[in-house]
């Protein structure tokens, strides 16, 4: 294996470390000047892997500016790292300047670091890309001699990937000697990760390193005291069990699926919390500072928990959390190891996690991914071909850096593994975009932003474009959001602005931890104080559920269709299956279970297809129209995780048709024409692409705003220039992420000549939880009363006075009292009120999101 050089093998010595054979192999890639990726299991010394071959070059040859670029998915992420690198430069007196640039840093380090960069930069993609947009870039980079990718897998195939490709591309330009390296603990397609690190695209010029074993983390499932839920989502009713494990634990991480069930979870955790524990709130909607100082805590020791959202899904170094509980199904087995990871982050020593599945579909899916995590297999997708619109954005930026020739930048850009397929036509056109707006919109001087000179050279217009870029670069484009301000206080974070505007003064919900009273709306924020705790709401997020995995949904259904595998299921699981199986039949693994049912005047459909709540809301919109045409006039669908659900006035006699695979033709190209995604789509493009700018000097669009203009572009593109080359890109993003027609198309292969029709007299066993999710408005007063009078039947239906399943109303309370992010009156003990100040006055603001 080797040794390390000195004084590098004296301080591995001294710590009582032994070095990894994956550092000593990343060391020797890095003496052969060849790029890496490495593949590692969490705990296992990665990021000191792809430092140590920079460390150790600058220790031997000390030098000014920019000897290592690394780029991270988080800015929590560079800080993170930062912190960890100085212990060895520290301890050896290392000459060595590390420094971290983001969005958070403010504007003089930033001019200081481009006149006199660090050795070691720790950036963003959005970052680098402004800095590749600078003309002095080729200065700034031309002594780079590496470049490290942290959590690779979280990038690629992502716009935020596509946009680091094309930084990469750039770089090999500008420093081509630089060597790339790329770390992740999960990867189930290392080739496309070779190719997206690969200067030439080639795979075969980035050595695998990949590591086997590793100590197995330890998985179980916690099911709630007394009954489990037939329906829900949000796991309230395991909110005592969690509490007793947070309790029993040192540190613990309770990880939750979106933004809305933190909130719920951390509140009803604090109603328990008769020790006063220091339990913090993270998620992505709250202040960067109060997300700051919630790190700080945890890296301290101050916390003994932290409920947080995929906001702590990656790679931050808490060597002492003991234990993680995932709430809610993981929805993937990748993301799970991932979440996973965060607890113990010793390679050697096994990882503790609990989940908690909030309802009976949940204990099946966690049971999947706990034998997929044991037999080491993992799931995800191909990253996808890259995005026009973040294209356009990379030709900009490129024309801010100085001017380029469209035949070199096309050659450049395919060498990115996103565009190696870029046929030239779409490369013209997205330039053409840039320059002039397109056919449609060259008239308008507002979108004249590049000019060629006599020589085909592309230039930038003026010096107002280039701030314009600065201010609106990046690939994530939000809901349009509301900060949340205390009267006389600070503010407490964001909330999508179609949330605020459901809320009447004197309206109370929930967020950063808090019961807050809605007060006003003023000119640039929702005002709020602190309020009562019933019938509180909680803000939910467009796009904030996470999708089940294609690889998952198959394991459950395989779990479904074998009753030899239900010894790993629950008896309360068990017993709904084998009662399934008497009153209708099983999911098939590889064809279409469909039942019909009358109920309340009106006839039910539900098909379980188990493809993620994305396909099947396209695909419930397809079906629902074809039973129109079919006169079976519906009413109205649902579509969750695992099931369609649709109700109609009129019995669905044939199933067959409403599930052949034509549907994705006329009927699918008609829906899109007529509905707002593509509009909603089309938005995101334009933004990103820089057609539709959300910041100006010294002004903001509001999101209301935004709209208006990219609906208006919208129509005259689709009237006068319908192949506009951001109406192709809309189309390929809807088709591709928004409707996720791939995973519609599984569902129809799978269904043809294989439909079992099931019909009954009454609601079945597994379709409970589709009719008490049915998405109804909350209404305050009788709604409640009548949603559980309805559960109550439903109960009463299924179970025919079957005493094996008596008394099962307790076990859809919780779908009934927590839906669309409504909350009713509590139904654990408050907290009491000066044990609570008092823990707030003493503690950071942060760790109660106050």
């Amino acid at each position: 294996m080797g040794t390390l050089p000195e004084p590098f093998a004296a301080w591995f010595a001294g710590r009582g470390w032994t070095p990894r054979a994956h550092q000593i192999a990343l060391w020797r890639a890095a003496e052969a000047g060849r790029s890496a990726l490495l593949v590692a299991p969490t705990g296992g010394g990665k990021t000191l892997a792809g430092f140590l071959p920079s460390l150790m070059d600058l220790a031997a040859r000390p030098r000014p500016g920019l000897h290592t670029l690394y780029v991270s998915p988080l800015k929590a992420l560079a800080v993170d790292i930062a912190r960890n690198l100085m212990a060895p430069v520290d301890d050896l007196s290392l000459p060595i300047r590390i420094e971290t640039r983001t969005g958070d840093t403010p504007q003089n380090r930033r001019t200081r670091q481009r006149e006199d960069p660090p050795n070691i930069l720790l950036t963003t993609p959005e970052s680098l890309l402004l800095l590749l947009a600078n003309p002095e870039a080729s200065e700034f980079f031309a002594g780079l001699g590496a470049v490290v990718v942290d959590e690779i897998h979280a990038l690629a195939g992502s716009k935020r990937g596509d946009q680091l490709a094309l930084g990469l591309a750039r770089l090999g330009r500008l420093a081509p000697a630089a060597r790339r390296v790329g770390l992740s603990a999960t990867v189930a397609h290392p080739e496309p990760l070779r190719a997206f690190l690969s200067p030439s695209g080639d795979p075969a010029d980035v050595r695998l390193v990949q590591v086997r074993g590793g100590a197995a983390p330890q998985l179980s499932v916690q099911l709630p005291e007394g009954r489990l839920p037939w329906g829900g989502h949000m796991g309230l009713a395991s909110a005592p069990d969690i509490y007793r494990r947070i309790r029993e634990a040192e540190v613990t991480i309770v990880f939750v699926n979106t933004r809305a069930q933190a909130e719920l979870v951390f509140q009803a955790l604090w109603r328990l919390n008769d020790a006063v524990l220091p339990i913090a709130l993270h998620h992505g909607s709250l202040t960067v500072e109060q997300r700051r100082k919630v790190e700080a805590a945890m890296s301290d020791g101050k916390l003994r928990a932290v409920v947080a959202t995929a906001s702590l899904d990656l790679g931050i170094d808490w060597g002492a959390v003991d234990q993680v509980i995932q709430v809610g199904a993981p929805k993937g087995v990748a993301r799970l190891l991932q979440r996973v990871g965060r607890a113990n982050h010793r390679m050697d020593e096994p990882s503790q996690a609990v989940l908690v599945p909030a309802n009976r579909f949940e204990v099946i899916e966690c049971t999947a991914a706990i034998q997929a995590v044991r037999h080491e297999e993992l799931d995800g997708d191909p990253p996808r071909p890259g995005g026009l619109d973040v294209l356009a954005q990379h030709l900009l930026a490129m024309a801010c850096a100085g001017p380029f020739h469209p035949d070199d930048l096309f050659a450049e850009v395919t060498r990115a593994a996103p565009y190696a397929a870029l046929t030239r036509r779409d490369f013209d056109d997205t330039l053409r975009f840039v320059e002039d707006g397109g056919y449609a919109l060259r008239v308008y001087e507002r979108f004249r932003k590049l000019f060629r000179d006599a020589e085909g050279l592309v230039h930038v217009r003026d010096q107002r474009v280039a701030r314009q870029l600065r201010m609106n670069l990046g690939t994530i484009v939000e809901t349009p959001m509301v900060k949340v301000r205390l009267r006389g206080g600070p503010v407490l974070g964001e909330v999508e602005e179609w949330f605020v505007s459901t809320l009447e003064p004197g309206d109370n919900f929930m967020f950063a931890g808090q019961a807050l009273r809605f007060e006003a709306l003023d000119a640039m924020s929702a005002v709020v104080s602190r309020g009562g705790e019933c019938e509180l709401r909680v803000p939910t997020y467009a796009g904030a559920r996470l999708p089940l995995s294609t690889w998952l949904a198959a394991r459950v259904r395989e779990i479904l269709h074998d009753p030899r595998k239900w010894r790993l299921l629950p008896d309360p699981v068990r017993d709904w299956l084998r009662l399934q199986q008497k009153r209708s039949a099983l999911p098939d693994r590889d064809g279409l279970l469909v039942e019909t049912f009358p109920r309340g005047g009106r006839w039910f459909m539900v098909a379980y297809c188990f493809e993620g709540r994305l396909a099947h809301q396209t695909l419930g919109m397809l079906v629902t129209k074809r039973m129109e045409r079919m006169g079976y006039a519906p009413i109205g669908y649902l579509a969750t995780d695992y099931v369609i659900a649709t109700w109609s006035a009129f019995e669905p006699a044939e199933v067959e048709p409403l599930f052949e695979e034509d549907i994705l033709g006329e009927d699918l190209e008609e829906w899109m024409a007529e509905s707002s995604m593509l509009r909603r789509t089309f938005r995101n493009i334009a933004t990103i692409a820089g057609l539709i700018e959300k910041n100006h000097p010294g002004q903001e669009k509001s999101g209301r705003q935004m709209t208006m203009n990219s609906d208006l572009i919208y129509d005259v593109l689709r009237k006068h220039e319908p192949d506009h080359v951001l109406l192709r890109a809309t189309r390929q993003e809807a088709a591709g992420g928004l409707t996720d027609v791939a995973r519609i198309g599984l569902v129809l292969a799978r269904a043809k000549g294989r439909i079992r029709h099931m019909r009954l007299d009454r609601v079945s066993p597994l379709a409970v939880p589709a009719l008490i999710e049915e998405g109804r408005e909350w209404v305050a007063g009788g709604a409640e009363d009548a949603l559980l009078a309805e559960a109550a039947a439903l109960v009463d239906d299924v179970t025919d006075g079957d005493e094996v399943f008596a008394g099962l109303l307790a076990d859809v309370t919780e779908g009934v009292r927590v839906r669309a992010g409504v909350v009713d009156k509590p139904r654990h003990k408050r907290p009491d009120k000066p044990r609570y100040n008092r823990f707030v006055r003493s503690a950071p603001k942060s760790v109660t999101g106050a």
